[in-house]
C-alpha cells in the first residue's frame, strides 16, 4: 500500500455529523436491513434472497472474522445520537493493485441527507492523505442518487460495463 497507512491500523475519520469506524459485531442487523433494502435490480447475489439468506448469523460471522484494517468499509455513526446508518470506505477489488474502490450505501431512510457526500469527503482525504493516487468506484447507470453522490466529489465516468442486469459506470478520480 503506498503512503504512510500500514496494511492493519485501524481507521477512525470524523466529519461534523459522522464518526466512520470499524463495524461492532453487534451491528450486523443494520447490514442485513440494507441488503432487504436493496433495489431489485442488484443482482441477486448481493440481496436477500426468497430464504431469508444470508441469515443474522452470517452478517455477525463477517464481521467477526474480518477484523479492521486500513482499508475497509467503515461504519457510518451520527454523531448525534450514536445510530448507525450505512457504510463508507474502500474495498480492494480488480482495478489496480493499488487503486482501491470508494463504496458506500445507507439505510433508505437516511437518504437524500448528504451523508453518503459528507462521508465520502472524509474517505478521499484519508485516502490522499494515505498516499494513493487515485480511486475509481462503479455504479449502476440506474443508480441516479450514488452517481449524484460520486459527481459531487469529483468521479467521472471512464468506462462502462454492460451487464445482463444493466450498465455498470466505472468512474476514476485522481487525488
Amino acid at each position: 500500500m503506498p503512503g504512510g497507512a500500514p496494511r492493519g491500523r485501524q481507521v477512525l475519520l470524523e466529519t461534523e455529523r459522522l464518526l466512520l469506524r470499524p463495524w461492532r459485531v453487534d451491528e450486523a442487523a443494520i447490514q442485513r436491513e440494507m441488503w432487504l433494502e436493496r433495489d431489485p435490480r442488484v443482482p441477486p447475489h448481493r440481496r436477500i434472497d426468497a430464504e431469508g439468506r444470508p441469515a443474522l448469523a452470517a452478517f455477525r460471522d463477517a464481521i467477526r472474522d474480518h477484523p479492521p484494517t486500513s482499508v475497509g468499509l467503515l461504519a457510518l455513526e451520527l454523531k448525534s445520537s450514536g445510530d448507525v446508518i450505512g457504510y463508507c470506505g474502500l474495498v480492494q477489488s480488480g482495478h489496480g493493485d493499488h487503486e482501491p474502490e470508494l463504496a458506500f450505501e445507507l439505510l433508505r431512510r437516511c437518504w437524500g441527507q448528504g451523508y453518503a457526500t459528507e462521508a465520502s469527503w472524509a474517505v478521499l482525504d484519508w485516502a490522499r492523505s494515505s498516499g494513493f493516487e487515485r480511486l475509481w468506484a462503479s455504479v449502476w447507470d440506474w443508480n441516479t442518487a450514488s452517481r449524484r453522490v460520486l459527481e459531487k466529489v469529483g468521479f467521472t465516468v471512464t468506462d462502462r460495463e454492460v451487464t445482463d442486469q444493466a450498465t455498470n459506470l466505472v468512474t476514476t478520480r485522481r487525488l
